[in-house]
């Protein structure tokens, strides 16, 4: 071969090369779809997305816990014999976890923007802000003093950084779903969305920010203030035609936070025992009885040797060891924060407050179903759906007030939130996946798991097919015609259980309860409107994107 064609074969090599590199630039661009081969966030419009987003930005409060496998339940001896808690392999995907347990300066923070939101001196809303206040009275005895904390422990600044108690699962509920409202508030606002300030100088009752109401009807947050939701910093964009574009963010925006919420069992599970630090390549060696490596309670270090490493109760009539020589610095609950964290960087998941977490209670927990993301407690619901097409936002006429089993009156829904109503039939019309809205009892309570499951009778939507199998108290509250409050207490001796589906599971031991419970394996229930004052939570956060952050996408 000469000179000349070896040449030419390395210019059209040349060439060819050229033009791939260039056909890979034109189907990479992050601007250019790769469906369609149209730009994408074209200035005159068009489909936009954002293409520069990296990762999901932690949230306030919150700690990454990268997600993984690990053996839920009881690994140690069982010498309770309750046989609720056998181990399971379970997978739990990666989430975000409270850094403590909501302080009692935190809850105040919520009670002060309902108090702002919802004035109590106004007749349509004075049960708003009653139905968020913790029960204080939870720290008498009967045969002890304690009217000092039930006046102070909630609102002295001495409390300000202790774990809130008296907080019923409900209650924190509603905690999260507030505090999900106004750390987006905060971050529309900061992206240039909202008019700056708005959220403390122009909210009301009728006006105030809702993230589902933002995402599904933008234009009815803030009750349509327009000043508001267009007085952002952020540079107006138009079309070709000079219309306004991009006015609202979107979930493609990026900048909108998933919800916080209440951890799920096998979440609060995990992240308490912190296994990271007994993983040897991609095996974790060994086992733990504590969210700290080894078998004891106590500190072998050398400056801190003997101390204990959590808040709990020593012995009988010893909640913190002698004066002058305290084991764990507290003899009720402790300032968070007191103890070293665990692994993951999470404080006080052993002692000080036991915590709410979201999942119903049952002595089962249901691995053959189900061994990714475990949970017990689906509702499903849709949002209701006026004559035009519209989403129905809730106004205040239209708030609705539910009477818990204890008598306390809670509003269901408040101003400004989207109304929520029960999944059909219809929606989920030949479905493999769920047929029915209220699943809390499913394979654990409702019909075809009792030994009714002959009977001829239709699922029901009040929790009695639960009761049939659990045969739990039915007590009643009901409203008389002078609108006075009756409470009917079930006092039959007939009754053989307390679950039902409005019991939750709470995790962790606490400032009351000795080291036995300290193990995160450890589980057990309360009714879900009544609190105690060794009950706290905290709040969690799914994990939108990849498993890992940063580089790290694989091993690490």
């Amino acid at each position: 071969m000469d000179m000349k064609n070896i040449i030419n074969i390395r210019i059209a090599f040349a060439l060819m090369l050229s033009l791939a590199m260039v056909g890979c630039k034109r189907t990479s661009s992050s601007n250019q779809s790769r469906a369609t081969g149209w730009k994408i966030n074209d200035k005159n419009g068009g489909f936009q997305y954002n293409t520069n987003f990296k990762e999901q930005e932690t949230s306030p409060g919150l700690v990454f816990v990268e997600g993984g496998t690990f053996t839920m339940g009881k690994v140690q001896d069982d010498p309770m014999h309750d046989w609720n808690n056998t181990p399971s392999q379970q997978h739990v995907q990666s989430f975000y976890m409270d850094e403590t347990e909501v302080t009692n300066k935190m809850y105040l923070e919520y009670l002060d923007w309902l108090k702002r939101v919802y004035p109590p001196d106004d007749p349509n809303f004075k049960l708003v802000y009653q139905s968020a206040l913790p029960d204080t009275l939870v720290w008498r005895n009967r045969l002890g003093y304690s009217e000092m904390m039930t006046e102070n422990y909630l609102r002295h600044p001495g409390y300000g950084e202790y774990p809130v108690v008296g907080v019923s699962w409900i209650q924190a509920v509603d905690f999260a779903s507030w505090r999900t409202d106004r750390v987006n508030e905060l971050y529309l606002e900061q992206a240039g969305f909202l008019k700056r300030d708005a959220r403390v100088t122009d909210v009301n009752a009728d006006a105030n920010f809702n993230t589902d109401t933002y995402i599904n009807s933008p234009s009815s947050t803030y009750g349509g203030n327009a000043e508001i939701l267009e007085g952002g910093k952020r540079r107006q964009q138009t079309d070709a035609d000079g219309n306004p574009i991009n006015v609202y963010a979107k979930r493609e925006s990026g900048i909108i936070s998933p919800e916080y919420r209440l951890p799920s069992e096998v979440e609060w599970e995990y992240a308490a025992l912190g296994l990271n630090e007994l993983r040897n390549y991609n095996t974790i060696r060994g086992r733990k009885k504590y969210p700290w490596s080894g078998q004891y309670t106590r500190s072998g270090k050398r400056k801190t040797r003997g101390d204990q490493l959590a808040n709990f109760k020593q012995g009988k009539g010893d909640y913190g060891g002698i004066a002058g020589w305290s084991d764990d610095g507290a003899d009720i609950t402790n300032k968070v924060k007191s103890y070293l964290p665990n692994d993951f960087g999470i404080y006080d998941m052993a002692g000080n407050v036991a915590e709410w977490v979201a999942d119903v209670y049952r002595p089962i927990v249901d691995d053959e179903f189900n061994d990714f993301n475990y949970y017990r407690g689906n509702v499903y619901t849709k949002n209701a759906i006026n004559e035009d097409g519209t989403v129905k936002v809730v106004t205040t006429e239209d708030i609705v007030y539910d009477t818990l089993s204890n008598g306390q009156v809670v509003p269901r829904n408040l101003p400004g939130t989207i109304l929520q109503v029960p999944i059909n039939g219809e929606d989920a019309y030949l479905r493999t996946n769920f047929d029915a809205s209220d699943n809390r009892n499913f394979r654990d309570g409702d019909r075809r798991s009792s030994r009714y499951y002959t009977d001829n009778f239709d699922e029901d939507e009040d929790g009695s097919n639960t009761k049939q199998m659990y045969n739990s108290p039915r007590h009643e509250v009901t409203v008389d015609s002078t609108g006075a409050i009756v409470r009917n207490i079930d006092k039959s001796n007939n009754r053989t259980s307390l679950i039902n589906d409005n019991v939750r599971v709470y995790k962790g031991g606490s400032w009351k309860d000795r080291a036995y419970w300290i193990d995160p394996a450890q589980r057990r229930y309360f009714p879900q409107d009544m609190a105690t004052d060794y009950i706290g939570f905290r709040c969690a956060m799914s994990r939108v994107g990849s498993k890992s952050r940063g580089s790290n996408k694989t091993r690490h």
